[in-house]
This record gives structure tokens, sequence and C-alpha cells, in this order.
């Protein structure tokens, strides 16, 4: 391990200390999408959300840009969108004397992060420009081309590629994720975090800073995949098999998310509970429960590896000891802002019941009992066991 790599490890820490959980905590039911975007941004790769409008897809990258203190470039694509709304338009002064060079200033090419909403709106006119963004980071108009300062370029939509045309665009995002509205039963969650978010009531969001970040990708590099090699190997064997379109170039840039994923658990290493990360590979809804199934049975027959796992590495049966903690603190933060009425306070108690039944599938013992006793001190403010 290099001398860069202590430092760079603890800022993978942080990322998900001080920028991830609070997210996870800002939007609810977001937790699979922000751990997702946590992985493309130290992978230095694409992420592609799939769903409807007003699912906060916008809102959880302006606020990465806002924790990480990074510039954020923010567009709605349509069918006429022009290559000057995204790149910026020449500058006059210097067309006057001849030279084709760009005004980027507050566009595309100046924003660390980037969010591109209605993607597949896309046309040709923008598309080669796009292309290069998305691969290479490199914007190029004529002669002129300059190297981007890109960490990541997130795009969404509510459909899938249906022309071929506009297959090398989306295959330019690695790893794709759904973002739906949140069930009816945690609605009232979604819409206290809201108001709290909406009138800026949240806390001050600790941050690391652009040059951190960069730090942590070019760790990659010293990430060691040895102990991953076979059962990944074996794994886009298997998905190929199953029907899984996964080119030699698309298995190759796979390896940087399963190395990211071992970084922001802290290890140098990987193991193979980063091939989690394999579950977003998806070309088509119908292979998401596919895909899924694969990648956890090849991680319950290799086994969890050394060293810490994600938690999105769990089978998705089995509840996530962190969200419950987090919905647990939500409904005492409701009980602590004030009388409720009878409807709220019902409400509260069948959560408090729903959660509680959960806690005990939890498979860690001191995280269970932890969340029993969080459980435990609600119950007197809601008038006791139901």
């Amino acid at each position: 391990m290099t001398a860069e790599a202590t430092p760079a490890l603890d800022a993978g820490r942080r990322l998900q200390e001080q920028v991830l959980a609070p997210m996870k905590a800002a939007f609810v039911g977001k937790d699979e999408v922000i751990d997702l975007l946590g992985v493309g941004l130290i992978g230095g790769e694409n992420i592609f959300i799939l769903g409807p409008p007003g699912t906060a897809k916008s809102a959880l990258v302006q606020d990465l840009g806002r924790r990480l203190n990074g510039r954020v470039f923010d567009y709605l694509l349509t069918r006429f969108t022009e290559p000057n709304e995204l790149f910026g338009p020449f500058d006059i002064r210097r067309l006057r004397d001849g030279d084709l060079v760009t005004n980027t200033e507050g566009m595309l090419p100046e924003a660390e992060f980037v969010f591109l909403d209605e993607l597949l709106n896309a046309n040709s006119a923008i598309l080669n420009s796009l292309l290069m963004v998305l691969n290479e980071r490199v914007f190029r108009r004529g002669r002129e081309m300059r190297a981007l300062p890109t960490l990541m370029v997130v795009g969404a939509s509510n459909r899938l590629p249906e022309d071929e045309s506009l297959g090398a665009l989306f295959d330019r995002f690695l790893l794709r994720v759904r973002c739906d509205n949140v069930p009816a039963e945690r609605l009232a969650d979604v819409l206290h975090a809201g108001w709290t978010l909406e009138m800026g009531k949240s806390p001050p969001a600790e941050s690391l800073g652009i040059d951190e970040l960069r730090s942590l990708q070019r760790l990659l590099r010293e990430v060691d995949l040895t102990a991953v090699r076979g059962p990944y190997l074996e794994l886009i064997r298997r998905l190929r098999y199953a029907g899984i379109q996964i080119s030699d170039r698309r298995a190759v840039k796979l390896q940087r998310p399963i190395a990211a994923s071992a970084l922001l658990c802290g290890r140098i290493q990987a193991a193979t509970s980063d091939l989690w990360v394999l579950r977003y590979v998806w070309d088509t809804e119908e292979q998401v429960e596919v895909i899924a199934s694969i990648v956890q049975d090849a991680i319950q027959r290799a086994g969890q590896g050394e060293g810490p796992a994600h938690p999105r590495s769990r089978p998705g049966d089995v509840p996530d000891a962190e969200g419950l903690a987090r919905d647990l603190d939500r409904i005492n933060a409701r009980l602590s802002s004030g009388e409720l009425s009878p409807a709220d306070q019902a409400f509260l108690r069948d959560q408090v019941a729903q959660l509680s039944a959960r806690c005990q599938w939890v498979p860690e013992g001191t995280q269970r009992e932890f969340l029993n006793q969080r459980v435990a001190s609600l119950w007197p403010a809601l008038g006791g066991k139901p």
C-alpha cells in the first residue's frame, strides 16, 4: 500500500459516513440509488436511473454535488436540444478573430457532476459529443478539444431505449438502477423528510473536497482483485449463458465498480461480496430479477470473503439494520416534534409494530439487540405495545 492509500481509504470511509449516510436519511427509500451513486463516483462510471418523474432523481444528484462542494450541470433534454444548450455558445469575441472557441462558463464542460434528465431524447446533433463526454471525459467541437473535470454523469429516463440509434448512448451507462415512488406505508416519512429538506431544516452538510475524491479514484488501480478473479469470471459466464449480453469491454470496465465497492468498505483487497454491483448490468426490466438471483447465488457460493462487506451485498430479503435504525429515528423525531393527533399516533404505532417484526430478522445479534432497545424506548410515547 502506497503512502497515498491510507488517507484515501479514510476519504472512502468519510464519503460513506458524511455524504452517503446523510443522503439516505434525507431521501427516504432511495438507499439503493444512493449506494450506486457512491460506487459510480469512486469508479468514475456513469449511472442510468430508470423511473417516473417526481422521484427525486435530479434532487439526489444536486444534493450529492452540494455535499461534495462540486459544480453540478443539470439539464432536461428534448428532441430539439441543441449542442449550445449543453456545451455553451461560440465565444463571439473570439469568433470575430476567426477562432471557433466555445464559451463554456456554467455549462457541462465545467461541471464535476452532470445530470441529464430524459436522456433518451438525445438527438443526432448532440449524440457524438455526448458519447465522447461519457466515454472519454473529453469535449470536442471542430478543432477544439479539452479534457473535462467530470467525475460522474447520471442519466435518467422513464423508459428504456427502443431506437437502435440510442443503443450506443445507453451502453455508456455501465450501471442501471430503478427509482420508483416509495410504498404507501412510507409516504408519511417522505412527506416529513421532504418538508425538512425543502425548508432547509436539515443540519449543515459535512463534505469532502473534490481533490480527496480524485485521490480516491486514483486508488482504484491499487485495489487487489486476485480474490475475485475466479468467482467474477464464472459469474460473467453464467450471466452470458442466461442470455445477458455482457461484452468483453463491459466485463473489463465492471472491475472498476467492484474495486470501488471495496474502497467504500475500507478495503484495498476486493472480496466476493463486492460482486453485488453486477446486479445493475441489466438492459431490460425483465432481466432485473434474473440477474439479481444469479449474482446473489454466486456470492453465497463463494462466501463473503475477508473484511467488511458492503451492505448492498446482502440478499434482498435480509433486513437492513442501518435502514431500520433510520426509520426508528424518524419516528422518534416525529414523536418529539409535538402533539400528535389520534390518527397520527395510530399510524406510528402500526409502523413501529411492523419495524419491530423486521428487527427480529436482523442476523447480527448486537445490531438486533440495539434495534429492539430502540423499539422498546418508543412504545411508552405511543401508549404501550398494541
